[in-house]
């Protein structure tokens, strides 16, 4: 097995950029998921640890070696793709078996591969069909046996949900992660829903135009977001954001939203302070904002008087779209909440898990 090293790694498209300056370490048998929009430099990073794309400028090594001249077929990795990319004419035993027949491993060896993949994935049974008889999980399971045939060192996996509709995207999503916890080998997964980065990787790393922003654990992203852009690509529905400029009254510190002001909490006096007077950005997820009339235990509140714009009934919370003369925000309120379209509303912000921003930075104020 074998950690993955990028060290500052720069490519570029002609004049574009798509990767810069990436740096990151990602531990053996970690499972590390590159996270960002359309176009952010994901994919390229994948490809050019896979050898699929050439560098220019920096260094990838897997474990101890460095890789940068190293052929694909000769890096020990295998790869899954957006497009299952599954040979037509074969059965699943051929098309999980055909990379390992290429090599020249032993006939033997080969069976005891492929039958062993295809009991962790529970497809023993599609063995003798062809790809056209099987539905789309059932073609994603047969490209991820055909890279656990591999035994590779590590594992690179390119959007490989994103084909299959929202209830096989939840259930695949689980047999992954236990697939890893099985396996105990090094998984680097692609892609664009934060969803599935949050609740599969033990590590995230949020990519903007080719710019690594932040690298942590899904709890430490979505608590202490580094900046503006990954406060609001982390979190489904993203934060509320608002411009504010931070005042002091009779000891208390409030950030000036335009049209209604919160009271910071006092652990917050002392990071605000430098920005007396200034411009800052105020974030605020909406599962912080809450009815008045139940609120959960344990906020600070500060109430804001609002109107309601749209209500969205989930079963087990409503989405609540409320605007001020200057602001719109969303908040996910209790069940029980009797709001409805048109109604003016007071929320309830939990100060207590406010997060600020510099205005010009957009850096996060700690």
């Amino acid at each position: 097995m074998a950690g993955v090293t990028f060290s500052h790694v720069t490519k570029h498209f002609g004049d574009v950029i798509a990767v810069s300056d990436l740096s990151i370490e990602v531990a053996d048998k970690e499972f590390l998921v590159f996270v960002g929009p359309s176009g952010c430099g994901k994919s390229t990073s994948l490809r050019m640890l896979a050898g699929l794309e050439e560098i220019d400028e920096g260094e990838i090594r897997i474990g101890e070696r460095l890789v940068n001249d190293v052929p694909p077929k000769d890096r020990d990795i295998a790869m899954v793709f957006q497009s299952y990319a599954l040979y037509p004419h074969m059965t699943v035993y051929d098309n999980m078996g055909f990379g390992l027949k290429l090599r020249k491993v032993p006939k033997q060896e080969i069976e005891r591969r492929v039958k062993e993949s295809a009991g962790l994935l529970g497809i023993e049974h599609l063995l003798d069909r062809k790809p056209k008889q099987l539905s789309g999980g059932q073609r994603q399971r047969v490209a991820v046996g055909r890279a656990i045939v591999r035994e590779p060192n590590v594992f690179l996996m390119d959007e490989p949900l994103s084909n299959l509709d929202a209830k096989l995207r939840v259930q695949a999503r689980a047999e992954i992660s236990k697939l890893h916890q099985r396996l105990g080998t090094t998984f680097i997964y692609v892609t664009h829903d934060q969803t599935e980065a949050m609740t599969m990787g033990t590590r995230i790393a949020v990519l903007r135009d080719g710019v690594l922003q932040q690298v942590d654990s899904p709890q430490q992203l979505y608590d202490y977001p580094g900046n503006v852009f990954v406060a609001g690509f982390i979190g489904s529905p993203s934060m509320n954001f608002f411009d504010a400029s931070i005042i002091e009254e009779d000891g208390a510190i409030f950030a000036d939203c335009k049209d209604f002001r919160v009271n910071l909490p006092e652990e917050r006096k002392n990071s605000v302070k430098p920005y007396l007077g200034k411009e800052v950005v105020v974030g605020l997820r909406p599962e912080h904002i809450h009815d008045p009339e139940y609120p959960p235990p344990g906020i600070v509140p500060s109430l804001v008087e609002s109107k309601v714009e749209i209500t969205e009934l989930m079963g087990n919370e409503v989405n609540v779209f409320l605007s001020t003369d200057r602001n719109d925000f969303m908040g996910r309120f209790d069940p029980r909440t009797k709001v409805s379209v048109g109604m003016t509303k007071t929320a309830a912000f939990d100060v207590s898990r406010i997060h600020i921003f510099d205005k010009q930075t957009e850096k996060a104020i700690r």
